[in-house]
């Protein structure tokens, strides 16, 4: 390959790249204007709820210590909770929800394009000393996580379980 050729290849690449760049905001702001409705998607650990149907809040907090507070929560299948989210630390981090693997792969895209575009009802973006929430239902049991996908951060061990117990067909 010619040296020439190289350059216009890197040329190439970057102003395609750059191209791109304002399509991969990620933030809790990333929008503008009013919020999209929520769309309501069976996932494997729930479904988006609806705020009148919450009977109980969660308190999270994460901070720059790369950990939240609790790690673990525990729900009843069926359950619709408010997540109350607050970012007490210095950098933006946020919260999604999901399996183990969905977790490993949104996270692996995150380091090859941190600053990626995405706003599901399962995630809260928390800009520093700010507060962010989430409504979801957990209608299925088992063991979920939730995380910050921020570049590093997962990986540096920002993750949380979610235990889903079954429902309890004897009471009403």
């Amino acid at each position: 390959m010619t040296h020439r050729h190289t350059r216009h290849s890197l040329a190439l690449a970057l102003t395609l790249s750059l191209m791109a760049a304002p399509a991969l905001a990620h933030g809790p702001k990333m929008h503008g204007g009013a919020p999209a409705p929520v769309i309501k998607e069976q996932k494997d650990w729930g479904i988006a709820g609806d705020a009148k149907q919450v009977r109980r809040t969660i308190t999270i907090a994460m901070g720059d210590d790369m950990r939240f507070k609790p790690d673990v929560i525990d729900v009843r299948e069926g359950e619709t909770v408010r997540l109350a989210i607050r970012n007490r630390g210095k950098l933006l981090h946020e919260l999604v929800i999901g399996t183990p693997a969905e977790l490993d792969a949104h996270a692996a895209m995150m380091v090859k394009f941190p600053n990626m575009q995405h706003d599901e009802p399962y995630m809260a973006h928390v800009d520093p000393g700010q507060r962010g929430g989430i409504v979801w239902t957990f209608n299925r049991p088992g063991e979920f996580q939730f995380a910050c996908l921020i570049a590093g951060h997962y990986q540096a061990g920002m993750v949380g379980t979610v235990r889903v117990r079954p429902a309890n067909k004897d009471k009403p």
